[in-house]
């Protein structure tokens, strides 16, 4: 938890203390929180707030969240069985090519484990990383191969993502990529004093969240994301023009989304973007509806 506590610190240093955006105080109106339901994620949360006001609040702090049957903060199985269908095909399909199923091999056989216990990539780099996080007694033979799981995580997690069709990208952050334009309309176009008073919109997900995300805006650095990683999106708008931009970084770090020229994206070319990969909750329900069938691919 100590990441998320430094990452809210970081937060807090670039919008309060450095922009004087953000009150240094929690004020509701100001900020709106949204997590998972899931306990660690909630908890993560609660550190990240901690660092970002430092434990001042005026008023309740509330954070929202969803049933995992209507979740828009990861690629969510339980209300898309085609996406679910498709995921277990493609992964099924990786680890039987030869680079792939060797290395999962060698690594079970180091670590003494049976061949046919269900382990995967996955399962290996969550060890990895939670044995990290808390300072846990690490596996010496595991560790040794930190970086094969790592590799082959994110390549069993592209062939997937990039080698199905666009629309495994519009099932897997679809949703959450319209709730971002949506946002973003609100904020140009504020139609209540609660829009026009929020500064602060606060999503809270997870890896598997991010790398869709990451790729869906064309700034994947194919590595797997740390813990405590950040996604920020800012809202510019130019003091002579009045003309809107957007502004993308990563954990930290400016990045500059495809279909735009520089890191202070116009407004317009970044809702393009978005637009690729947006998809409402009809047109979500009709992709998850069909069949493998019906598959296409772009």
């Amino acid at each position: 938890m100590e990441q998320m506590y430094a990452l809210g610190e970081r937060l807090r240093r670039s919008y309060v203390e450095e922009a004087n955006f953000l009150s240094p105080t929690f004020k509701p109106a100001e900020v709106f929180i949204r997590s998972t339901n899931i306990f660690r994620n909630l908890e993560s949360t609660r550190c990240l707030l901690a660092g970002l006001y430092q434990q001042q609040k005026e008023g309740a702090v509330v954070i929202v969240t969803d049933e995992a049957s209507s979740e828009i903060l990861y690629p969510n199985y339980h209300n898309c069985q085609r996406l679910k269908c498709l995921s277990r095909h493609k992964s099924k399909s990786a680890l039987q090519q030869p680079g792939i199923s060797d290395d999962l091999k060698t690594i079970k056989e180091k670590m003494g484990i049976d061949g046919e216990k269900p382990v995967d990539f996955f399962l290996l780099l969550d060890n990895i990383l939670a044995e990290q996080v808390h300072n846990l007694p690490s596996c010496p033979v595991l560790k040794n191969f930190q970086q094969t799981v790592e590799r082959r995580s994110v390549d069993l997690v592209l062939s997937f993502l990039e080698g199905g069709s666009r629309e495994v990208l519009q099932m897997s952050v679809g949703l959450l990529l319209h709730t971002l334009q949506k946002n973003i309309t609100e904020a140009v176009n504020p139609s209540s004093p609660a829009e026009k008073a929020r500064k602060l919109i606060l999503y809270a997900s997870h890896d598997v969240t991010l790398i869709p995300l990451l790729l869906a805006l064309g700034t994947f650095d194919h590595k797997w994301p740390p813990y405590a990683a950040d996604v920020t999106l800012e809202l510019y708008q130019h003091q002579q023009s009045k003309g809107w931009f957007v502004r993308v970084s990563y954990h930290g770090e400016e990045q500059v989304v495809k279909g735009c020229r520089a890191a202070l994206c116009p407004l317009k070319d970044f809702l393009e973007v978005l637009s690729q990969y947006s998809v409402s909750p009809e047109d979500y329900n009709n992709l998850c509806s069909q069949t493998e069938g019906k598959e296409q691919t772009d």
